[in-house]
């Protein structure tokens, strides 16, 4: 089954190449979507995939890189859409 997972990841998670590993944790499931950093120092992600494998990353998700310490994983269950093509990172402040 298709999924799509929003997420808010808080605690320290911005400059620790959170995005870029999240990035190939991502593309090494086949999961698609975009990954970038907020100005309140969160990382936001939206992605969609086979549900283990958007599971797998959810997980990553709870730990990170090392260097990271994620305190706190918000995940909103939305509606798949089937709208991205790969798995992208975000430069700047946007969703």
């Amino acid at each position: 089954m298709m999924v799509r997972a929003r997420v808010l990841i808080s605690g320290r998670v911005q400059g620790v190449f959170f995005r870029s590993e999240m990035s190939y944790e991502a593309e090494t499931r086949g999961v698609k979507g975009w990954v970038c950093n907020l100005p309140d120092g969160k990382v936001e992600a939206v992605f969609e995939g086979e549900e283990k494998s958007v599971k797998e990353l959810l997980e990553f998700c709870r730990h990170g890189p090392p260097g990271a310490k994620v305190i706190k994983v918000d995940v909103t269950w939305e509606n798949y859409a089937g709208e991205f093509r790969s798995f992208e990172i975000r430069y700047g402040y946007s969703s």
